[in-house]
């Protein structure tokens, strides 16, 4: 493992990228034949073949994407740690790159807000997307952390998953939907609504299809299927009929703005609750060590939240 070097890494990423060490070459600045000496010398210290040259290209093997993933990790540790030190040397607050699913979203802008008080020269990215995706994103060294649930994952042994919040639900609406401001609303009252969902598999869309089944009520067809925060609030107030299940949290924030309400339909199932998900024996930043203290129940960040304007 000492003979590995990183050109020979980010020469790995390239042939998967491209599918050639032609277009490799010229991604790493190598020659042909320098690249493909390269890749040879990998997979001889490897002891293991990456690629199936076939007429399509080159395809990755088991140990190859194997050790694609690895080596995607390594090339965006080594990035942080440019980017660390850079930041070090500029006096500036490093960078933390942190992932939300929707309803964590007004969550996560409270501690995010806080952290930017004690942190101001800190640069922060944050990805709205659905756990699956953010979960792939940690793996891939993309993300530092997100606040979503570890529980849609294949291995979820890769993660390392902390507790933030439990989640509960509301159903919005228009402010002019039929149903709004009845005391009390059934499930059946909006089985012929248009639902704004999170797409198949996914823990919230799940609880809603359980929602129905219990009622022994058809699940509703022509869906509209979002993970946009905007998006969804943009349709239901465009459009009286749409109906949409979020969390409290978000519900709470779209309820400021005069567009939508909440109506007065009570759930049956419980929600997973939020959790803080890393990568299993990553290393935490500076940065992230303050988002997590910020996210932890109790903690003055999260107390101190303010409601919106």
């Amino acid at each position: 493992m000492s003979r590995l070097h990183a050109k020979q890494l980010r020469l790995l990423i390239a042939v998967e990228e491209s599918g050639s060490l032609l277009g490799a070459a010229d991604k790493v600045g190598l020659t042909q034949p320098g690249a493909s000496k390269a890749l040879r010398e990998l997979e001889a210290t490897l002891s293991v073949a990456l690629f199936k040259r076939t007429n399509r290209g080159l395809i990755p093997t088991e140990a190859g994407h194997c050790a694609l993933r690895f080596a995607r990790l390594i090339q965006s540790d080594i990035d942080k740690l440019r980017f660390e030190l850079e930041a070090i040397a500029s006096g500036a607050g490093g960078h933390l790159a942190i992932g939300t699913i929707m309803g964590a979203a007004p969550l996560l802008s409270d501690a995010v807000s806080g952290l930017l008080k004690q942190q101001p020269h800190m640069s922060v990215e944050i990805v709205e997307d659905t756990s699956e995706t953010l979960l792939g994103l940690i793996e891939r060294g993309r993300l530092d952390a997100a606040i979503c649930r570890s529980s849609v994952s294949r291995n979820p042994g890769l993660y390392e998953a902390l507790f933030v919040k439990d989640e509960t639900l509301s159903v919005i609406a228009n402010v002019r939907h039929p149903a709004m401001g009845a005391e009390a609303v059934e499930l059946r009252q909006l089985q012929d609504s248009r639902w704004v969902v999170y797409r198949a598999h996914m823990p919230m869309r799940r609880l809603l299809e359980r929602e129905f089944h219990e009622a022994q009520l058809n699940f509703p067809q022509h869906l509209i299927e979002t993970t946009s925060a905007l998006t969804t609030l943009t349709l239901l107030g465009r459009n009286t009929d749409l109906v949409a299940l979020v969390s409290d949290d978000v519900a709470n924030y779209f309820c400021h703005n005069g567009l939508v309400g909440t109506l007065a339909l009570k759930l049956r199932s419980r929600s997973e609750p939020y959790e803080l998900v890393l990568r299993k024996g990553a290393p935490r930043s500076p940065a992230l060590a303050l988002l997590m203290d910020a996210l932890k129940p109790g903690s003055s960040a999260r107390a101190g939240r303010s409601s919106p304007q």
